[in-house]
């Protein structure tokens, strides 16, 4: 039997499809952006819910526009910025600022999702972006600007020498 005709995926039939990481396909089941059925100790994904995630696969004929794209496609981008050498106070001003910038001015349908995580020990801070990749690019270009030379949000010292 073709796989085309089959009517169960397993997740790594299914990443191999999307090209993506079956660690990404199992997180999608988590969250409930795809549903699959448990079987034993594996997921499996239903032709009908991989479609209602991608869109129908349609056959392309000879009219059809090459820039068409499917109706349920969902494009998402995924970034981690790493910034070292960062003190607590400028951990705390960057991780509002980022989150405030992610909240304003941007459409409900393509929020983005935003996670700050610092580790003081390090003086390392995390910043997670998640969404589509215009948002997550406008936002990656205000972090670089914030973060570039000139600016005072991270003084140029380090902050070590601001608890003396």
């Amino acid at each position: 039997m073709e796989s085309g005709e089959r009517e169960l995926y397993s997740v790594g039939e299914v990443a191999e499809r999307l090209g993506l990481h079956v660690r990404t396909v199992r997180n999608y089941v988590r969250d409930g952006r795809l549903k699959a059925v448990r079987i034993g100790k594996q997921y499996r994904i239903s032709r009908a819910d991989f479609e209602a995630l991608t869109g129908p696969s349609e056959p392309e004929t000879e009219g059809s526009a090459a820039a068409e794209v499917p109706r349920g496609r969902h494009l998402e981008v995924s970034s981690i910025v790493q910034i070292d050498s960062v003190g607590p106070d400028a951990a705390s001003r960057l991780s509002t600022f980022v989150t405030a910038s992610a909240q304003s001015a941007r459409g409900q349908a393509h929020s983005l999702r935003i996670q700050t995580v610092y580790d003081q020990e390090r003086a390392r801070m995390k910043i997670v972006i998640l969404g589509n990749a215009a948002e997550t690019a406008d936002l990656l270009n205000l972090v670089d600007s914030v973060l570039g030379p000139g600016n005072d949000l991270l003084p140029s010292e380090g902050w070590e020498s601001d608890r003396a």
